[in-house]
């Protein structure tokens, strides 16, 4: 028998902290005037792709908010720990089968208690293939999905059972000893019996347990959330509410923090990228950061399908992108190329990935890549990559990642700009963008294994570009059975050198852990996540 897994104060994960200390300005100590019950602090953000379902919010902008209003079974502590939040213990004989047990007295923002069932049925919703949720595949290790993380049960699976009010049993169908580290990431969040009479009603203004509540979604403007004064969870809120508002020009937002009418910035655009760091009316912040930045090439795109000319199109399309060029020149050293699909910053992170030259500039093996490619069958037209353009550098480094692909191949390339993020990812969710797209990952829990499985396994909800590899998905499955880091980073790596032939993306960087505040904002510290822990803001 495997030893007993029990996860009951807090899951060992090194992942360095990023409790971060102002670079450039500095906080002012003197009272800031906010009255009591007033310090509302407004955060940059996009407008969400999608209604406010913890199953079906898989991007930043509606992340954000999710985040912020919910609370799951774990979270995550800014150096990335797993402390148990909702769950009062996870445990499990074999690692396969796990009871939770929660803690009495969480309740809804509507004074309806969370129980077993809020979970139980949450999941059942989010699998359930009628509801086509993005966040679906996260549900494929439990018994009674498929690799897509549908149920093959009908309306609910086969592998949770509710035992009553408090506890829950998770049958999974492999034994996965990462289990309970998961069990943070928005798809698990619980859901209120109210939310199963309109769903999508329910998205607009969620009924949710955690820190904050929603009070307003003005929608392309900003989102209003208050404290929730019945939260007693791991991230107790040091402000009164946080206001996200929704930007499409980068730089305005960074005039608005210059200005102080914005008080915190998850990015920084290019136009200010040298120079933020000794901005005297801003507080910079940044380290090594976890997020990292790819190029998504469909496998339905003619003559880069999975087989041979594709595999070499997509080696010379990597080889063909001079990466330290770029983030020198556009970003000023704040990014970091590329050695692997995932972060450094990771605990099971592991150096020199077989195959991994591919993320290396070499024009000249590039160009006899894609003259090999041309004996298959001869490439004609244009090569383009999406992009949107309200995400802080897009443009910069997309027109200059066309104009190496363009010299470099001798070949027709161009950008291929959209407006606003929300419309740019509905034409992928939908697969009806025929191009090259920019594509990137801020972890959902500190694992390499979360940077491929929800990306590139199969049918997975993020895999947007439809890649799909047998031995791919047994090795991400050997990963989550490993009983140890070492053995589970060996499976990792293995799977991740089958990307490095396939190259279903292409991994172009790393982008620090970056924030800029407003003078006078107090408690700044980027999580592992690169993304700012919003109640501990403070004015």
């Amino acid at each position: 028998m495997q030893p007993k897994r029990i996860l009951k104060y807090v899951a060992a994960l090194s992942v360095a902290a990023l409790a971060l200390t102002a670079c450039g300005g500095g906080g002012d100590d003197a009272d800031s005037g906010t009255a009591e019950g007033d310090m509302i602090i407004n955060a940059h953000g996009t407008e969400p792709q999608n209604p406010l379902i913890p199953t079906n919010t898989n991007e930043v902008g509606g992340g954000h908010i999710v985040d912020a209003i919910f609370a799951g079974l774990v979270s995550y502590a800014t150096d990335g720990s797993t402390e148990l939040e909702v769950a009062e213990s996870i445990e499990s004989e074999d690692n396969l089968t796990w009871t939770i047990k929660l803690n009495d007295g969480w309740t809804f923002s509507d004074g309806t208690p969370v129980t077993a069932n809020s979970f139980v049925d949450a999941w059942n919703y989010g699998a359930n293939p009628d509801n086509a949720q993005l966040n679906a595949y996260f549900f494929n290790a439990i018994e009674g999905t498929d690799d897509e993380g549908n149920s093959t049960d009908g309306e609910t699976l086969s592998g949770l059972e509710v035992i009553d009010d408090l506890t829950f049993e998770v049958t999974l169908k492999e034994a996965a000893a990462d289990f309970p580290d998961r069990l943070g990431y928005s798809a698990y969040f619980p859901l209120p019996e109210v939310a199963f009479e309109d769903m999508e009603a329910f998205g607009e203004k969620p009924v949710s347990n955690g820190p904050y509540v929603l009070d307003e979604w003005n929608h392309d403007v900003e989102a209003v959330l208050s404290t929730n004064p019945d939260y007693e969870g791991n991230r107790t809120p040091e402000n009164d509410g946080l206001t996200f508002k929704f930007y499409t020009d980068p730089d305005a937002a960074y005039t608005d923090v210059q200005s102080g009418v914005l008080d915190i910035m998850d990015q920084v655009p290019p136009s200010a990228v040298s120079t933020f760091q000794d901005d005297e009316s801003i507080q910079a912040f940044t380290e090594p950061g976890s997020v990292n930045g790819t190029i998504t090439i469909p496998s339905s795109m003619e003559h880069f399908g999975e087989d041979e000319e594709g595999q070499l199109r997509r080696q010379a399309i990597s080889m063909a992108i001079d990466r330290e060029a770029i983030t020198s020149t556009i970003f000023d050293d704040t990014y970091t190329p590329s050695t692997d699909f995932s972060s450094p910053l990771m605990p099971d992170f592991t150096e020199n990935i077989e195959g991994a030259e591919v993320l290396e500039f070499n024009a000249e093996e590039a160009k006899d890549l894609w003259a090999q490619a041309d004996e298959i069958s001869e490439f004609t037209g244009s090569f383009q990559l999406s992009y949107n353009a309200d995400g802080a550098g897009n443009r910069e480094w997309v027109e200059a990642v066309t104009n190496q692909i363009r010299e470099n191949l001798e070949i027709e390339a161009e950008p291929n700009p959209f407006a606003a993020f929300a419309e740019f990812r509905e034409l992928i969710t939908n697969r009806e963008l025929d191009t090259a797209f920019r594509t990137g990952w801020q972890p959902d829990y500190p694992s390499v294994y979360n940077y491929l499985g929800p990306i590139f396994g199969t049918g997975a909800g993020a895999n947007d570009g439809d890649y799909s590899n047998p031995d791919f998905d047994q090795l991400l499955r050997q990963a989550a059975a490993a009983e140890d880091e070492a053995t589970r980073a060996e499976h990792l790596a293995a799977a991740q050198a089958i990307l490095m032939e396939d190259l279903p993306a292409i991994p172009l960087w790393n982008r620090d852990a970056i924030a800029i505040a407003a003078q006078g904002i107090e408690g700044v510290q980027v999580n592992w996540q690169n993304q700012p822990d919003y109640h501990l803001v403070t004015k």
